[in-house]
């Protein structure tokens, strides 16, 4: 049953959100959280020095480098070896690499720039057809692809092969993906495996190894908040008092992500201020789990609170999953959903 607890309450499940090729190009941006993203606001790890030494590498890459000294009466001008035309930032969770990303947009002096996730340029290529795909970012400067996935064959292969031609007419790429931190050796070569994947590509690429602690983490417990039903409605009640929130069953959320297609559900969120999820389970089927996963990535990127009561959200995920082939990404949004929860106190 559904239960109106404020004036500005909505409901995800009532949400059937349209989303054309044009609106879909411009929101090619960085998510709001990292509008302000640079490299001087970067924090580097002193107990990791890659951190530092990839956000060096960044910074020439994307123009803001020292100029080469110039050379004297009796020695010659020291050689930089030239970058190539893509980046590739290899590491764990939370360590910084689309705060880096963000700031390679944000630092490089360009007209025509783009920054979205894997499944947004996916997404585009769906809706618009990769021939006028192709011809929307020709020319760009530079592309910024967040979260590169490597599970799907096919949409790797049509990113390898649009990547290719945008390369070819001198277009900048850098991207990311995640490694589990400490995770046994699983993942920690995940630059291998992009490299291997987009072989067509490879030698495009310079990787970038970012070790690091998720920063997500050092302040939280570990564990995701849980509401019990009085919480829950007073957080749901607070947060429409002052805008608008989010209040559904969660097995309801989860069946109607299966109805609106993972490059709308940015849209499912539009004007929130907190998404509230009731009597939260846990997911065993694989085609569930991933949507949410997505559906996780999109209020992230929004830095929207979540309000949850039932199952513990850094245990929604089943034990049989977390030891699969998507682990990754599992562990992304667990990590994700802890920081999430916790922001309620914030809001």
């Amino acid at each position: 049953m559904t239960q109106q607890i404020g004036t500005g309450v909505v409901h995800l499940t009532e949400r059937t959100p349209v989303v054309t090729g044009t609106e879909m190009l411009a929101s090619l941006v960085p998510p709001p959280q990292f509008d302000g993203a640079t490299f001087e606001s970067y924090r580097a790890d002193d107990a990791y020095p890659s951190q530092e030494e990839a956000k060096q590498t960044l910074i020439r890459f994307a123009g803001r480098g020292e100029p080469v000294k110039k050379a004297g009466l009796f020695r010659r001008a020291p050689k930089e070896t030239p970058m190539k035309p893509g980046v590739y930032l290899d590491g764990g969770f939370g360590v910084g690499k689309t705060h880096l990303l963000a700031a390679v947009y944000h630092a490089l002096p360009a007209r025509r720039k783009y920054f979205g996730s894997f499944i947004e340029y996916t997404a585009l290529v769906g809706a618009l057809g990769y021939k006028n795909t192709v011809d929307l970012l020709r020319g760009a400067d530079l592309l910024c692809i967040d979260e590169f996935e490597l599970d799907d064959p096919g949409d790797t292969m049509v990113m390898t092969r649009l990547l290719g031609e945008l390369v070819a007419s001198g277009t900048k790429l850098a991207a990311t993906s995640n490694t589990p931190p400490n995770a046994l050796g699983e993942g920690r070569f995940a630059a291998q495996d992009f490299l291997r994947e987009i072989h067509a590509m490879s030698e495009a690429f310079q990787t970038l190894r970012i070790d690091g602690v998720d920063y997500r983490q050092r302040a939280i417990d570990g564990t995701a908040v849980v509401l019990d039903h009085a919480e829950y409605a007073h957080a749901i009640e607070r947060a429409a008092e002052s805008g608008s929130a989010s209040d559904d069953d969660f097995s309801e959320v989860i069946r109607h992500l299966a109805q609106v297609h993972p490059s709308r559900y940015i849209r499912l969120i539009d004007g929130l201020e907190l998404i509230g999820l009731r009597d939260v389970r846990v997911l065993t089927d694989q085609s569930e789990a991933l949507r949410f996963v997505a559906f996780v990535d999109r209020v992230y990127d929004a830095q929207l609170p979540v309000a949850a009561t039932g199952v513990s959200l850094d245990g929604v995920f089943a034990d049989e999953m977390l030891g699969g082939g998507y682990r990754k990404k599992y562990l992304r949004a667990i990590s994700r959903l802890n920081a999430l929860t916790h922001s309620l106190d914030a809001a």
